[in-house]
C-alpha cells in the first residue's frame, strides 16, 4: 500500500478521545487512535497531529459563559497540552517515538515549538503533536492546523469528525442532509458550511492546502484518507487535482 500523502497533518478535536456528550478522557478510545496512528506510521508517512482540548475546556464556552475571552482561550490551550501528553503516552507504549511541541513554553512537560525542530522530528519518523493551538488567545485550533501545515510543509490537512463529510446542513438534525464528495473553499465560506473556521479555510485557500475531512469514529479511516480512498469529503480550490 503506497500512501496518497508524505507529509500529513491530522486534526483532532479534544472530543475525539471522549463519548459522544461526554467529558474527559476515555482510555479504550484513546488506545483505538493510537494502535490507528502507529498502522499509518509502519505506511512510512511523516505524521502531525494539532489536537484541540474540548473535552476538557472550550474557551469559547468559557467566554460566553462570562469569563475574560483571553484568560478563557489560554485555559483551552492548556487542556490541549493535557490531551497531547496523554496521546503521547498512548503512543509510545506501543513504541511510536513522539514529541510534544507546545506553543506556550512549559519546559518541564514539553518542547517549544520551532518550526525547523518539528520538520527535524518529522523526518526522523517521529510523530509531532502540536500542543497549545497558536499560543494567542481569538483563535482556534483549527486555525492552528492550518498554520501548522503551512509552517512544516504538509501534502494535507486531514480533518477527523463524528460524520462522514461535509454537507449542506448538518445531517444529525436533517435527513434530507446532501454530502459533497468535493467542495471549493470559496463554497466553503460563502455557505458556511461546517468544515474548519473562516480563518483556518482562508488561510488554506490563499496557500492552496487541501483539507480531507472524514469520520475517524470508523475504524481504518484515517488510513483509508492517507491512502487516497475516496473517503470523506475533499476541500480544494476547485482546480485541483
Amino acid at each position: 500500500m503506497k500512501p496518497k500523502y508524505k507529509r500529513v497533518l491530522l486534526k483532532l478535536s479534544g472530543e475525539a478521545l471522549c463519548q459522544e456528550g461526554e467529558y474527559g478522557i476515555d482510555q479504550e478510545i484513546l488506545a483505538g487512535i493510537a494502535q490507528e496512528i502507529q498502522d499509518i506510521i509502519k505506511l512510512g508517512v511523516e505524521l502531525a497531529i494539532v489536537i484541540g482540548g474540548g473535552n476538557i475546556f472550550r474557551g469559547v464556552v468559557g467566554y460566553t459563559s462570562g469569563m475574560d475571552r483571553a484568560s478563557a482561550d489560554y485555559m483551552g490551550m492548556l487542556a490541549t497540552v493535557i490531551n497531547a501528553l496523554a496521546l503521547q503516552d498512548a503512543l509510545e507504549s506501543r513504541n511510536v517515538y513522539t514529541r510534544v511541541l507546545s506553543a506556550i513554553q512549559m519546559q518541564e512537560l514539553a518542547e517549544p515549538y520551532i518550526r525547523r525542530r518539528a520538520r527535524r522530528h518529522l523526518e526522523k519518523g517521529r510523530v509531532v503533536i502540536f500542543a497549545a493551538g497558536t499560543g494567542n488567545p481569538f483563535f482556534t485550533t483549527d486555525t492552528a492546523a492550518s498554520l501548522r501545515a503551512m509552517e512544516i510543509n504538509a501534502d494535507v490537512i486531514l480533518k477527523a469528525t463524528r460524520v462522514d463529510g461535509v454537507y449542506d446542513k448538518d445531517p444529525l438534525k436533517y435527513s434530507d442532509a446532501t454530502k459533497f464528495d468535493e467542495v471549493t473553499y470559496l463554497e466553503v465560506l460563502k455557505r458556511g458550511l461546517k468544515v474548519m473556521d473562516s480563518t483556518a479555510t482562508s488561510l488554506c485557500m490563499d496557500n492552496k492546502m487541501p483539507i480531507v475531512v472524514f469520520n475517524m469514529t470508523k475504524k481504518g479511516n484515517i488510513q483509508k484518507a492517507i491512502l487516497g480512498e475516496p473517503i470523506g469529503t475533499k476541500v480544494t480550490g476547485g482546480d485541483d487535482v
